[in-house]
């Protein structure tokens, strides 16, 4: 069952999450994830919004997810997304 990655993202500190952005894209290419959406100005339809970034990633199952974050790569990198920002981060199932 596919798995989403959704996250909400207030950054705080651009020069230090552009380094995380620098390394996103290699590591991630390493596993079966697909990034679905990324926008810094997300439309409010209901609710407040306090964040800067919304991010929607798919993998084919939660192994996968799991095996990206927890991977020792990104958990490295993560650290300069962690120094420069605060997020909601969450792992929903999808619907086959």
């Amino acid at each position: 069952m596919p798995v989403y990655i959704i996250g909400s993202i207030a950054i705080r500190d651009r020069d230090e999450y552009t380094k995380y952005q620098d390394g996103f894209a290699e590591i991630f290419s390493r596993y079966e994830g697909e990034l679905l959406a990324v926008s810094d100005q997300p439309e409010v339809i209901e609710g407040e919004w306090p964040f800067t970034r919304a991010v929607v990633l798919r993998f084919p199952d939660a192994a996968e997810a799991r095996r990206w974050y927890d991977s020792p790569e990104y958990q490295n990198l993560a650290r300069h997304r962690w120094r420069a920002s605060e997020a909601s981060i969450v792992a929903v199932e999808g619907i086959q």
